[in-house]
């Protein structure tokens, strides 16, 4: 009777193997495919303002620190960091990359993006539906709220919340109740551009990197048109799609760089914005 157990589940197993090696041979390849089909439709799309980059400086990164949002407010970086049972939120300093603050989030969590609205740090998570609020300079936890959907990125336009959720859609959100004021889809070309991850308003518009690419797509608020992009084709050269993706976008209005990195990259890059023509 066991032999023959045993030769009932072999091939289930083996059937098994095949379809597991053959779906992530598929989910690699779709993220290869991801990149070079948006690289292709922004590159072809000759009213789009188009950006590369001249990196300012370079700094050291923390490579255990799988960053999911980042900011920078006076002179200083904040870090959400994700993973359960790793999750965190760490105030850093720039040149050193060393940890200042930190603040380690239930294990239950995975925690994701985060902004700086009126003081408050405010970090989503993934799968929980909730956000979490704390006090700038103590990360002193002040309270949380809902949201039905995944929690991806996170910014603000001064009035509004936006959030992403993984999808082609953003959500604003009123910061008195959190409730949803309106919602935009990002298309460009009448079609409609998912994986929207890592957010960060600057100048008027939404900058949103597009998970598994080394692109930021540059997105009207009003309509959800992207009208530019940035290519960051090459910038870490240690990144690896399939893992340490691209995911941390931070403005210094001072001088008018971004603060790049990414999940576990050994570094964080101040780059200049140069428009091509």
């Amino acid at each position: 009777m066991k032999k023959h157990l045993l030769f009932v589940l072999e091939p289930i197993s083996i059937l098994f193997l095949v379809f597991f090696l053959l779906f992530f041979s598929i989910s690699a390849q779709s993220m290869i495919q991801n990149q070079e089909w948006l690289f292709n439709h922004l590159s072809k799309n000759q009213n789009l303002t188009k950006y590369t980059y001249q990196v300012v400086a370079l700094y050291p990164h923390d490579s255990r620190a799988f960053t999911q949002g980042l900011i920078f407010h006076e002179g200083f970086l904040y870090e959400s960091t994700g993973l359960y049972g790793e999750s965190s939120l760490r105030k850093i300093d720039l040149r050193t990359g060393k940890v200042l603050l930190e603040n380690k989030i239930d294990e239950i969590h995975f925690a994701e993006g985060l902004t700086l609205f009126n003081n408050l740090l405010i970090q989503l998570t993934w799968k929980s539906h909730l956000g979490f609020l704390y006090e700038v300079d103590t990360f002193e936890y002040i309270g949380s709220f809902e949201f039905p959907y995944e929690g991806w990125g996170i910014t603000h336009d001064n009035q509004n919340l936006i959030i992403s959720d993984g999808s082609d859609t953003l959500h604003f959100l009123d910061p008195k109740n959190f409730l949803v004021t309106k919602e935009i889809q990002v298309h460009l070309n009448g079609l409609m551009i998912n994986q929207l991850n890592e957010l960060e308003f600057i100048n008027g518009k939404i900058y949103s990197n597009v998970w598994h690419t080394d692109l930021i797509l540059i997105i009207n608020p009003d309509d959800g048109e992207v009208i530019g992009w940035i290519n960051l084709t090459g910038l870490e050269k240690q990144s690896d799609l399939s893992k340490n993706v691209l995911n941390g976008i931070a403005f210094d209005q001072t001088n008018n760089h971004l603060f790049i990195t990414g999940k576990n990259w050994p570094h964080l890059y101040e780059i200049l914005l140069i428009e091509e023509r």
